[in-house]
């Protein structure tokens, strides 16, 4: 509620993972408490690619790694220009070749890169008071 730079508001998800945490222009681009749209878009691209790497090793019957999965928005001049995800992975059986590869699949494939590249559409509803 607010203008942009005064304004704060609370978010909430479906699941009780995220209960009324706040946000704001100062969460988003200072140092006030609070979560803001490219932390939460880079929590789910890491988490997401980390699930999509996990289920490709397994469709090839390979040994589970540990997979620690994060990822870098980079916010410029108004616009998401970059995702970089990260991948550290523990264990063994997997060659170098064959991780490479399926690594380079998971960030091809999962669903929230295939997101980063799509068209955006809208619907809204605005009533006055």
């Amino acid at each position: 509620m607010g203008s942009g730079r005064e304004g704060s508001g609370k978010l909430s998800t479906q699941s009780p993972a995220l209960m009324e945490v706040p946000y704001s222009y100062d969460s988003r681009f200072g140092e006030a408490p609070g979560t803001n749209p490219e932390e939460l878009v880079a929590a789910a691209h890491a988490a997401c690619f980390n699930m999509r790497m996990a289920s490709l090793i397994a469709a090839e019957n390979l040994p589970a790694l540990q997979l620690i999965s994060a990822c870098r928005i980079s916010l410029e001049d108004g616009s998401i220009t970059r995702s970089h995800l990260m991948l550290e992975a523990r264990g063994e059986g997997i060659s170098e070749e064959d991780f490479a590869r399926l690594a380079e699949e998971a960030r091809a494939t999962c669903p929230m890169s295939r997101l980063l590249n799509a068209e955006v559409s809208m619907e809204f509803t605005y009533r006055k008071n």
